[in-house]
């Protein structure tokens, strides 16, 4: 199935979580935002929304400086 990922194409086995797929992307959930369909969700949302065939998913990485 295939998903648009940061405005590109990306293809998955199958459905998956939003937590199984920072997971597979290792990306720690606790550093980042996440747009599913253009709606941002809150961190407890992400391991009980689906990614499904032809979702949007942007994914931002929060990064620290100074």
């Amino acid at each position: 199935m295939f998903i648009t990922l940061n405005g590109e194409p990306y293809e998955l086995d199958e459905p998956l979580t939003v937590a199984d797929l920072l997971t597979k992307l290792a990306i720690d959930p606790r550093r980042v935002a996440v747009e599913h369909n253009l709606t941002i969700l809150k961190r407890p949302l992400f391991a009980d929304t689906l990614v499904h065939e032809g979702d949007r998913i942007e994914i931002v990485n929060f990064v620290g400086g100074g």
